[in-house]
């Protein structure tokens, strides 16, 4: 009988997904990235049971990613100005193929930017969530969260409700944790530290990088 209720709720699952599925309407945007990532691993097998960091250009743009973290065997599958409603479409390409065992997911920023409320990113966070738990119940999920970016700080406040609502979201689960970046990134005025960004105020340099490694170092251990 529990077998039967599962499968009934997996078979629900599956098909508000599908429907989903069917109202995207960005593939336009993202399909030659998403084609470009997905032919790295023609070239080279990726690492098994490895860390995946996905999400938006905050992600792709980590160039010293690998040296960053030289013990731990980690994929980056971060693309463009991607939200995570295209996180979630493009899930079974750049996350289900490589079974990690540790996600850490960057995305929301450009969703708060483009004027999609603090809510509806929950809600698509939620639905990363259940795709993760879904197909890998075991992994462990780090969300990290928005930067206050200073070509952005008229949105810092829904920045802040987005983070506070996926923050307590994560609560829920025992498996995932809220990697909080938002306040090193402040300087004592309470104001973004200009001095952490590149030219264009928006994406990181090394310093900036520097705290996201600091921080997450000691959740990926």
């Amino acid at each position: 009988m529990k077998k039967l209720i599962f499968s009934a709720i997996f078979a629900l699952f599956l098909f508000s997904f599908a429907i989903a599925a069917q109202e995207y309407s960005r593939a336009a945007i993202w399909d030659k990235e998403i084609d470009a990532l997905t032919e790295i691993d023609l070239k080279q097998t990726p690492p098994k049971d490895a860390v995946l960091f996905v999400g938006s250009s905050s992600i792709r743009l980590w160039r010293n990613l690998r040296t960053s973290f030289p013990e731990i065997n980690l994929i980056n599958r971060g693309f463009g100005g991607s939200r995570l409603e295209d996180v979630n479409f493009y899930f079974d390409r750049i996350v289900a193929p490589y079974a990690p065992k540790t996600i850490v997911l960057y995305a929301g920023e450009n969703d708060v930017n483009d004027g999609i409320a603090p809510e509806k990113v929950l809600a698509d966070f939620r639905q990363f969530s259940r795709l993760v738990r879904a197909r890998f119940p075991k992994a462990k999920l780090l969300y990290v969260s928005l930067k206050p970016s200073p070509s952005r700080w008229k949105l810092a406040d829904n920045f802040r409700k987005t983070n506070a609502l996926i923050k307590a979201e994560i609560a829920k689960d025992k498996r995932a944790r809220f990697v909080d970046v938002w306040q090193k990134m402040l300087n004592e005025k309470g104001e973004p530290k200009a001095e952490i960004f590149v030219e264009d105020k928006l994406h990181m340099n090394e310093k900036g990088y520097a705290i996201w490694r600091e921080i997450l170092a000691e959740k990926l251990k």
